[in-house]
Order: structure tokens, then C-alpha cells, then sequence
């Protein structure tokens, strides 16, 4: 069946349809039925929206749901992406991820702004509170002392240069100790990388990382196979430091302008 929507995508490298795939797979499941007007029936035997209620709603063929969840070759022009997101309910970081995994533009979103040199790396020095800067592996660009000392120096004695916050989250056992309840916090922390990662997921940088990070921790492994995005916010953060015991913090994460892949992250403490 042809479609002025479907078209071919050789040229769009297999693990990201892949991933494209899981992800509307992933999300269609999860979404009940009520809550996108479909009533429900007696004899539904598989959680979520059927494919060809998300068809429906997309108004394409069901074959064409099927043939995108499973990875194959076909790609969908923006107006059917943007249908595909409503349908679906995406938050914002979820539907700019959509875009990236279908190499896209969101026409409903900004253009992306040149990045010039900036003095964010250096800003960190003259905080008082802990603050620290992630690149797109989350490797800690720059530090205070007050974040060393906070997150135990990030591992410091069998740690990379630089230190990554990932991989001190996962592989580090006193992490789990720090960090307030840390199953919630990591399974966060890994949904907010992968939107960060966007389109260069598969790019060798950070592929290699990730499929380190799979295979030396469980944890991460099983949080990366959700395929969930969140979008990174702020909020109270709590700490079991061994040294300085109980401490309570409020995090703020800039993107410093015009530099979006740097994201500057402060800990202020809370009265």
C-alpha cells in the first residue's frame, strides 16, 4: 500500500530505526486507550493502544505502524511525525527525541544557533555552592572543589580523566550510598542522557560509552533498554555524604547560551 507519507530511508543508519522503532513501540503500549478517546473493550489482550488504533489517530495504514516499530527502511515526513507525537501524548523532550531518532527538523521548534567561545568552563571557579559542567558524554568538563568534595572526588582513585558522571552513578558502590534514594535518581538520570544524546547516540563517542556502561552495570543496562526521555529539571536533591552527613540542595542545570552541548549544574543549599 502506497503512502505520499512513506518513503524510503537507506540512507538512515539501522540502530537509530532500531531505536526509533522501540521507542513509538515503547510509548504506544504504554498509553491507554481512554486517555486518547478510544473506548475501552472487554477482550483487549495487549496493554496499551493497538496499531491500528495508533494508525487511526495518525491517519496512515496499520502496516505502516507496523513496518516503523520494527526498524525497516521507511521514514515519515514532518507533518506525520507531529501527528504521530500528538497521537501519542509526547512531552516536549520526548518529541524533539522522536524528530532526532527520524532525522527530522521539528518545524515547531527553534533552529539550532552557532556555538561561539565562551568562559562557562572557567565560570565554575567563582561559585561558592557546588557547580560543575557535563558535556554530551557527561564527562565533568569543569568542577568547584565544593562538587568535588561533594561527590567524593568522583571516584578519584580508579577514575578516568575526566571523571563521568555515569559512569561514577553506576560503577562507583559509594555513589549508591550518597545519593538519596538512588533507583529513582539513576533511572532519571539515564532517561535525561538519552535526550541528550539525540541523533548522536550513534556516533562512536558515545556509543562506545553506552555499550561500556551496558556491560559493566546491570542497572544501567536495564534503564537504557526503557527507552524512556526526560527532560533535565531541577529540584531538591538530598545527599548522605559520609563526611558531612545530611545535606539538602536545590539543583539548577543552564545550557549556557549558544553552546548547547555544556550544560552548567548548581547545587544551592537550601536554608
Amino acid at each position: 500500500m502506497s503512502s505520499p507519507e512513506l518513503q524510503t530511508a537507506d540512507a538512515a543508519p539501522a540502530l537509530r530505526r532500531e531505536h526509533l522503532g522501540a521507542f513509538i513501540r515503547l510509548h504506544r503500549q504504554r498509553l491507554q486507550p481512554q486517555s486518547a478517546g478510544i473506548a475501552p473493550t472487554a477482550r483487549r489482550r495487549t496493554p496499551g493502544l493497538r496499531r491500528e488504533e495508533l494508525a487511526q489517530l495518525c491517519g496512515v495504514s496499520a502496516a505502516w505502524i507496523t513496518w516503523l516499530e520494527q526498524g525497516r527502511p521507511v521514514a515519515a515526513s514532518a507533518a506525520m511525525l507531529a501527528r504521530l507525537a500528538q497521537a501519542l501524548q509526547l512531552s516536549g523532550a520526548e518529541r524533539v527525541y522522536l524528530f532526532e531518532l527520524a532525522g527530522r527538523l521539528d518545524h515547531a521548534a527553534p533552529g539550532e544557533k552557532p556555538r561561539p567561545v565562551d568562559a562557562v568552563l572557567r565560570s565554575v571557579r567563582h561559585m561558592t555552592c557546588p557547580a560543575y559542567v557535563l558535556d554530551r558524554r557527561w564527562d565533568v568538563a569543569a568542577s568547584n572543589p565544593q562538587a568535588a568534595e561533594l561527590f567524593l572526588d568522583w571516584g578519584a582513585a580508579g577514575a578516568p580523566q575526566p571523571p563521568n558522571l555515569l559512569r561514577f552513578l553506576f560503577l562507583d558502590p559509594a555513589a549508591r550510598k550518597l545519593i538519596h534514594d538512588w533507583d529513582a535518581r539513576s533511572h532519571r538520570l539515564v532517561a535525561e542522557f538519552r535526550a541528550d544524546c539525540g541523533l548522536q547516540i550513534d556516533t562512536p563517542p558515545l556509543r562506545e560509552q553506552v555499550d561500556a556502561l551496558a556491560a559493566e552495570s546491570v542497572d544501567f543496562a536495564r534503564c537504557w533498554q526503557r527507552h524512556d526521555v526526560l527532560a533535565r529539571e531541577g529540584g531538591e536533591r538530598r545527599f548522605h555524604h559520609p563526611r558531612l552527613g545530611e545535606l539538602v540542595f536545590e539543583q539548577i542545570t543552564l545550557r549556557p547560551a549558544l553552546h548547547g552541548d555544556l550544560k552548567l549544574v548548581m547545587l544551592l543549599p537550601q536554608s
